[in-house]
């Protein structure tokens, strides 16, 4: 039988004239695989229409980790790759799924372009009906993702702004009581100048210089042993005749500084003590707030970094990527969420090796998985980060000790629009998305394997760059 009576004797082709189906015939070519070969794998460039002649093929969908069989077919005419083949003549598509032969099997194929010119020749209302189709849908999952997106950002956004309020109500409370102590000292500066010599001055400018070194390197003291040591201090300024005593002999016991070290300025200073006790008070309250404010700056500083390290401003979209850093940035970014009652086990391979990949959009990957365990432990549990290296691929792996995942949703986890929250919780793309960063644009694949109190979502990702510039 020839080629031109399998095709007319099919289903697909029956109505189609001569001419249309000896023109179908020049150009089309038939290839032969055995059970269990591929004929285009999923995440492939959608290159060619294929027809089946003889035999039976499977539509095969790689998820969770395992291929699920979509559908399969040993009738004539039964086809695989038409809607794919004709978009990838203007848009770079890949192939949903993988398509393999179930026993000795024959297929004819055509190219994307001869396809497509097919279509837009004999059946031009048909055409524009499928793209009207395409890219409506199109239109919806991207503004369903984009929101997803929005909601993701607005989240992150809302505790960005609570971390960044602490250090700098910190800084700003700081700076306040930094000029109040700035008057005391200069005020204690001016008495000691009228009544004190240039060796007494030297001598306790040495002893404020000691009192600053002791305070950072004195061991923090027991409730009791701080306010033992208060009390005596108090008592002993009280008996020298300096004013507001109680306040302070909390700020020398806090610095380490004891009753040997206090009678050596009041010694020292004779008459002016209260002057002096004063001026060596601020000054040690002084370095206390100028580190309050180095150190509040630091944190605001570092969680600006974070976010800009997070959204990889002015980065490639593909560059060699250090997936542990983008898993601290992401965590530091989640630090509103963690702090109430999540503990963070890090178990990090430490020769781990770069990979080449969009880390903007892996971080927005690690930000979905984050987000989602700890929705699931409600808030309260222990998180797991686990890194890796499987094969020719590096591995992430995110566990939570939530309630888990029943069996039967499992499967469904990465479908578009599907999410176990309760409504209004979750608008079901962000495993989605996460699949499509993971598999489509990285070539990678992202599992999940679940049982009350241990759910895990493992991430693996292609070390070779050409494997993920193959993405771009």
């Amino acid at each position: 039988m020839t080629l031109t009576d399998e095709l007319r004797s099919t289903f697909l082709f029956e109505s189609l004239t001569d001419e249309q189906l000896d023109w179908l015939v020049q150009r089309a070519s038939t290839e032969t695989y055995e059970a269990g070969d591929l004929v285009y794998r999923e995440g492939d460039k959608a290159e060619f229409f294929y027809v089946l002649l003889e035999g039976e093929i499977q539509l095969v969908k790689h998820l969770d980790g395992t291929d699920m069989v979509m559908t399969s077919s040993d009738v004539p005419g039964s086809y695989a790759g038409a809607t794919r083949a004709f978009i990838a003549v203007s848009q770079d598509e890949a192939y949903a799924s993988s398509m393999r032969a179930v026993v000795h099997t024959r297929v004819a194929r055509w190219t994307a372009e001869d396809f497509s010119r097919a279509l837009k020749t004999w059946f031009p209302m048909a055409v524009h009906l499928i793209d009207g189709i395409f890219l409506g849908l199109t239109s919806t999952e991207q503004l369903m993702s984009q929101r997803e997106k929005l909601i993701a950002l607005g989240a992150l956004s809302a505790g960005l702004a609570h971390e960044l309020n602490n250090p700098a109500a910190a800084e700003v409370r700081a700076a306040e009581a930094l000029g109040d102590k700035l008057v005391d000292a200069r005020t204690g500066i001016i008495g000691m100048t009228e009544s004190l010599h240039t060796e007494q001055l030297k001598q306790l400018l040495g002893l404020f210089t000691e009192g600053v070194e002791r305070s950072t390197t004195a061991p923090a003291l027991s409730t009791v042993d701080a306010g033992d040591l208060e009390d005596t201090l108090a008592a002993r300024l009280e008996e020298a005749g300096v004013d507001e005593a109680w306040e302070l002999a909390p700020v020398f016991a806090g610095a380490g500084l004891d009753e040997p070290w206090l009678h050596r300025v009041l010694t020292t200073a004779g008459d002016a003590a209260s002057y002096a006790v004063r001026w060596i008070a601020a000054g040690l309250e002084i370095e206390n707030l100028t580190w309050e404010i180095r150190t509040s700056a630091g944190r605001i500083s570092e969680l600006v970094g974070a976010m800009k390290d997070y959204s990889h401003m002015d980065k490639a979209a593909f560059e060699t990527t250090d997936v542990r850093a983008g898993l601290e940035t992401t965590l530091v970014i989640f630090g509103h969420k963690l702090k109430k009652g999540v503990r963070v086990v890090r178990e990090y391979d430490p020769d781990l090796p770069e990979i080449c990949a969009q880390a903007g959009e892996l971080n927005q990957v690690w930000t979905n998985l984050i987000d989602n365990a700890v929705d699931a432990m409600d808030g309260h549990g222990t998180l797991t980060i686990r890194t890796g290296r499987e094969g020719d691929c590096v591995f992430v792996e995110i566990g939570d000790t939530g309630p888990g995942i029943p069996p039967e949703l499992q499967r469904r986890i990465f479908d578009p629009f599907f999410t176990t929250k309760d409504v209004g919780h979750g608008t079901g793309l962000g495993l989605d998305i996460s699949y499509r960063i993971v598999v489509r644009r990285h070539h990678g694949d992202i599992r999940v394997e679940s049982e009350p109190g241990d759910t895990r979502f493992k991430v693996l990702l292609p070390i070779e760059q050409k494997a993920a510039l193959q993405a771009t």
